[in-house]
């Protein structure tokens, strides 16, 4: 029998290891980028707010004129049967929708058949628990979002990758991208957040609305922090007494470093400490999580 201890994927209606999962070569999700994703973890044998990571999904399929023949309940049950099959307690969960293949020789996508894939596998962290992320501000820019809409989530990644290569030349481990005037933007698979005397700053435009993005800034809100979604500079970064990153991979994550500059003291900061610890205390509240009965 297959391990799928390591994962497990839904490729093309069967549930098979995810280290066998195939699809065509001439897809266009892989020939051509074109597919959008979303990405549900699973911490404990629940889902954490599922809900929304299903309504992004669903949106950005229609934003790319994309659809799937599953209501949002066969959708669960899908990934339910991923996650069980593997019996991870903690993972992500990703699920995929491509434009699929063509009629032989078009090139209209409106000929093509959109397929769904989806699948489990282990929950890693993506930074440094106790230390934190050394981030540099690239020179390279994020894809415009009048070309490409970052709400919704896609693979056009190579700006983000470059960025990622820029930063390891400069000794450091991730970086930010940013627009044309060079304000920050967002880093691979990760949102940006800046603390200055108790106020934080997110950049809102051009950059995708993450789903702990949106959980961080409901919290902050609530513990009395005014929150601003506005346009982050370098600068302003440089200056802040805290920064930190959000990501489904990881949560709350301090940034202990900005082009080669120590943050506050070099160590996560009490805003960024309380913001984290009451983002993982989200996981327990049943308004927020959906059981998976394994």
């Amino acid at each position: 029998m297959s391990d799928l201890s390591k994962g497990a994927a839904h490729v093309y209606g069967e549930i098979v290891p995810v280290s066998e999962a195939k699809i065509s070569i001439l897809d266009w999700g892989f020939l051509h980028s074109d597919a959008t994703y979303d990405v549900v973890h699973v911490w404990d044998g629940n889902y954490f707010r599922l809900d929304d990571h299903l309504n992004r999904f669903y949106a950005g399929m229609s934003e790319l004129r994309m659809s799937i023949p599953y209501s949002r309940e066969e959708l669960q049950q899908i990934l339910s049967s991923c996650v069980k099959a593997s019996g991870l307690r903690h993972a992500y969960v990703e699920m995929i929708t491509t434009r699929g293949l063509p009629v032989p020789g078009s090139r209209d996508p409106r000929s093509c058949t959109n397929q769904f894939f989806a699948f489990a596998i282990p929950f890693v962290w993506i930074a440094p628990l106790q230390t934190g992320l050394d981030l540099v501000v690239s020179r390279k820019q994020r894809i415009a979002a009048e070309s490409v809409d970052p709400r919704v989530k896609n693979y056009h990644w190579l700006d983000l990758v470059m960025g990622q290569y820029e930063a390891y030349d400069r000794g450091a481990q991730t970086a930010a991208l940013v627009d044309r005037v060079g304000n920050i933007k967002e880093g691979p698979g990760f949102n940006i957040f800046a603390v200055k005397n108790s106020i934080i700053t997110t950049p809102d435009k051009g950059v995708l609305r993450g789903i702990t993005r949106k959980s961080v800034i409901e919290l902050a809100r609530t513990a009395g922090y005014t929150v601003l979604e506005k346009e982050l500079s370098p600068a302003a970064a440089r200056k802040a007494d805290e920064l930190f990153a959000t990501s489904t991979a990881g949560g709350v994550m301090p940034i202990s470093s900005i082009d080669g500059q120590i943050v506050g003291n070099g160590q996560i900061g009490p805003v960024t400490q309380r913001l984290k610890d009451a983002y993982w205390s989200l996981h327990e509240d049943p308004k927020y999580t959906t059981q998976i009965i394994y």
